[in-house]
Formats: C-alpha cells, structure tokens, sequence
C-alpha cells in the first residue's frame, strides 16, 4: 500500500446513540446485578463501546446511575399522563395513582431498590434532577386531594402533603418484602384497599368531626323535647284522674 493510497472512512456512531446504547446497557446491569456490584466494563461490553467511551459522557458511575433513573422517570411520567387522562372523580384518581406505583415497583424492582437504597439516603438527593422528578410524581396526589377539598369532596382540614406521604410511605412499607426478595403483593386488592382507607379518612361524609358535634346537638335537642312532651302527658293524665277513680302510671323510655 503506497502513502497515498486512500483510507476507507471510520463511521462514528452519533453521540446520542452511543449515550442511549450506553444507558440501555447500564439499565440491563443494574437490573441483574444492582447499582452498587454492577461493572463498568460489563456495561461498555454489553454497549459494544469501550469502556473509556463510557467516561467521555459521564463522569462516573454515579452519575451514570442517576441519568438511568431521570430516563426511567421520564418514562413514567409519560405513562402515568396518559393513564390519568381523563380519569374523574377522586376515588379513581387516587385509585389510578397508587396502582400505576405498584405497577412500575412490580415491573422494576431494582431500579425501585436503586431509588430507596442508593439515591435517596444520599446527602445531597434533594439537590438532584431525580429528587425534582420524583416529587412531580408524587404530586399528583397532591393535586388530587387540593381539588377534592376545593369541590368539597375532602375535609377541609385535610394536608394534602401529608395524604401524598401517607400514600407513598404506605406502598413503600407494603412492597418492602417483595423488594428484598421476601414476599409477594397482589396489586389490584392493594390498590383497591389503599385507596378506599385514605378517601374514607379524608371524605367529607357525616362522620367529620364538626358534623359530629352537630348531629349530636341535634339529638339532644329531640331528647330534651321529648322528655317535655313525656312531662306534659303525665300532668295530663293526673289531672283526670278524678274522673277515672284511679291513677294512671306513665312509663316512658327516652332514647338519645
């Protein structure tokens, strides 16, 4: 071959390919092995890059870990939109949230173990794009309960917050066994259950404390008038006792 001969031409891949192909692997890995026992160079193998291309776009691992999740919320953010569509009334809302998490925990477990076991307990998690998108996420609940106190559905002294801790501290907390391999969930019956507890604890249903005190001022006022009316029979009856030669005994029983 002379010097001048001509040299075929190297055909690079785009970058995004190579990121999305990278990202792809990662989610494999992870998915088999975890975050934290998972290789860098089994990532760029699987890839089919080396394993310094990994480098050129991300940092490290970490870094790495944390684009896989904001890509998976991404993808459930999505989802769970066109699911929530045109979904109305709060029970079905509610309802729709808490079975669309218990779907994505089923259906991922190790990126759900990656979230609760590696991202979260780190020190700076609130400053991360994965702490933004999961509170955008779980938000959803928050507009659900804010709507439903606004209609009048919900108690006005509901905390929106507080239902949309309740809701996902309660799945978390149900799901644990599933995620350490342990056990197993139904996740229609722990939907259905979810969402019937909290829409009966925070429904604005009779059973309200302000409604209570009222419905039992309203009792003791039926009582009070029945006893005047037990009270006014019974001089009655003795004043026409003469006629009858006798006196009649009035027994009465008064039920609150």
């Amino acid at each position: 071959m002379t010097r001048n001969a001509v040299r075929r031409p190297v055909r690079r891949m785009p970058a995004e390919k190579r990121i999305a192909d990278i990202m792809d692997a990662a989610r494999a890995v992870f998915a088999e092995r975890g975050a934290s026992e998972a290789l860098i160079s089994e990532i760029a193998e699987r890839a089919g890059v080396v394993e310094g291309s990994i480098y050129r776009f991300f940092s490290n691992k970490r870094e790495l870990v944390e684009r896989v999740v904001e890509s998976w919320y991404e993808d459930m953010l999505a989802e769970h939109g066109a699911q929530f569509e045109g979904v109305r009334g709060a029970w079905n809302q509610l309802r729709v949230i808490v079975h669309h998490h218990l779907v994505t925990i089923k259906r991922e477990p190790a990126l759900s173990r990656i979230v609760f076991q590696d991202l979260r307990p780190a020190p700076d998690y609130r400053a991360t794009r994965v702490f933004q998108l999961n509170q955008t996420y779980t938000n959803r609940v928050v507009d659900v309960v804010r709507a439903g106190v606004a209609s009048g559905e919900f108690r006005r002294d509901v905390s929106a917050h507080l239902v949309r801790d309740m809701i996902f501290g309660c799945i978390e907390h149900r799901t644990w066994a599933f995620l350490r391999n342990e056990g197993d969930f139904d996740v229609a019956a722990t939907a259905d259950a979810i969402a019937n507890l909290v829409y009966r604890a925070i429904a604005a249903t009779p059973e309200s404390p302000d409604d209570r005190a009222a419905l039992a001022l309203d009792r003791l006022e039926r009582a009070t008038l029945r006893l005047e009316q037990l009270a006014n029979g019974s001089a009655s009856a003795k004043s026409g006792g003469g006629k009858s030669g006798g006196r009649k005994r009035v027994t009465a029983k008064v039920r609150p």
